[in-house]
């Protein structure tokens, strides 16, 4: 259970360091930090989802669009970040992932919203691979709707006003 504000339940929450070189000059993470942020929560995502004898990473995973809110400019903490993860999306060939970013222990300020979208990729043929059954089911598990993001509610809403 996500102890996280407007965190699904099935999420899955990972301690990720934030270190002193992903600052900014204003004492806030850098916005490009965040992406590394969601990258290392998603290797641990992925080993817990998709078991320790497996790594879907080498067989070949590759993102194919990344988005993110920031929210509210986070500052350093000696302590690690939380990084919610959970699957937002299953097609046949690819998955997104929604992710928050909260500050330590304490803290349930949710700084980032992110979405992130892979495709299942055979590294020897070079192309999009079919998600097999086990890695539908992983996935399945940790399944949850994602709060729009702005630039998703931002284009819902142009699209409602030239209809």
């Amino acid at each position: 259970m996500s102890p996280l504000p407007d965190v699904p339940e099935v999420a899955h929450v990972f301690p990720i360091t934030v270190r002193w070189s992903d600052m900014d000059a204003y004492a806030h993470v850098n916005n490009v930090q965040y992406l590394r942020l969601f990258e290392e929560a998603r290797v641990y995502a992925f080993k817990r989802w998709f078991g320790a004898d497996r790594d879907l990473i080498d067989e070949g995973m590759l993102v194919v669009s990344q988005s993110i809110d920031y929210r509210l400019p986070m500052g350093f903490a000696y302590a690690p970040a939380r990084v919610a993860v959970w699957c937002s999306a299953v097609g046949a060939a690819s998955f997104d992932l929604g992710y928050a970013v909260a500050g330590p222990d304490g803290d349930d300020t949710v700084y980032a919203r992110g979405r992130v979208s892979l495709v299942a990729y055979d590294l020897v043929e070079q192309r999009p691979r079919r998600l097999g059954d086990v890695e539908r089911a992983a996935l399945q598990e940790v399944f949850a709707e994602t709060p729009l993001l702005r630039s998703e509610a931002k284009a819902l809403h142009t699209r409602g006003r030239s209809a």
